[in-house]
């Protein structure tokens, strides 16, 4: 099915941020910024798109930069799928199996073009990757007229494909901030087919003390449980300092279970969603202690 965007009249492929930060003033919340593109059709066809004059291509801003330093890594709006995924530090580290985790399910074709920046701004609820960065702790650089303003993945995605994002701003970059030293993270995902979205997904984090002890938990469950994807804080809790034992990684899954009320629809029954995200937390936890 083709895109129709029947009130388009213009595309921009702007030469730096300022141009872009004024064609977004001039629009004023008519205009779409489009990086990877491969969300415009899903985006029209919720009938999201109706009232865009303007498609604004932002390739030329320079968003491919990837720096990594003491404080953690920091990813450009622009940077694909593809090129995340061929990263050293995703491809070796256990604090971001997570996000190694997550790139594995969207078909090649979608890897590369499919990019950062697009995929957080979508606020896609069954989208992978941002239930994925929401148990690492990132953090969107957001870029406006008035400089710049970070925001955690709760505070980005406000509802069902809705963002904070003012009609003059825009995603620059991601940061992950870095983690103790004995960190392991870990995704899940319950599919139909292996192109699809998500019926359930789950990211959960675990960092170690000295002693063995869980210093830190973070367990993100996506994919319909709600508008976008959730901290299950009653999990992180029974995990926190605590020593990870298989009787605790059930309880830790009944807990994220209880926090949810997740949604029915044609693809799973909200009971449906619930019992899977309890399953895909222990799956995911475990998976994650075995990279420790």
């Amino acid at each position: 099915m083709p895109v129709s965007l029947t009130s388009l009249k213009e595309y921009f492929a702007p030469k730096d941020e300022a141009e872009l930060l004024a064609l977004l003033e001039t629009y004023h919340g008519s205009a779409l910024i489009v990086a990877g593109g491969s969300f415009v059709h899903g985006l029209d066809a919720r009938g999201l798109l109706l009232g865009v004059e303007a498609l604004i291509d932002i390739r030329n801003l320079g968003l491919k930069h990837v720096t990594l330093d003491a404080d953690g890594l920091s990813i450009g709006a622009m940077v694909t799928f593809t090129e995340l995924q061929q990263l050293e530090e995703v491809r070796n580290s256990a604090a971001l199996g997570a996000v190694r985790d997550a790139l594995k399910y969207p078909p090649l074709q979608i890897r590369n073009v499919a990019t950062v920046g697009g995929n957080i701004a979508a606020a896609c609820p069954y989208f992978d990757l941002p239930t994925a960065f929401m148990s690492l702790d990132a953090v969107v650089k957001v870029h406006g007229p008035d400089g710049q303003r970070d925001l955690d993945l709760q505070e980005m995605m406000v509802g069902l494909f809705q963002n904070a994002l003012e009609p003059n701003e825009l995603v620059a970059s991601l940061f992950l901030p870095r983690l103790p030293a004995r960190s392991a993270s870990a995704f899940m995902k319950l599919e139909t087919n292996a192109n699809d979205l998500a019926i359930v997904n789950v990211a959960v984090r675990i960092s170690l003390d000295t002693a063995g002890s869980c210093q830190e938990a973070r367990v993100a469950i996506g994919g319909g449980v709600a508008e976008t994807p959730v901290r299950a804080m009653a999990a992180e809790r029974v995990l926190q300092g605590k020593k990870i034992s298989e009787a605790l990684v059930q309880q830790a899954g009944a807990a994220a279970q209880s926090d949810l009320r997740p949604m029915s629809d044609h693809r799973a029954t909200g009971a449906y969603r619930s019992a899977m995200a309890k399953t895909l937390t222990e799956r995911a936890l475990r998976q994650a202690l075995g990279r420790l």
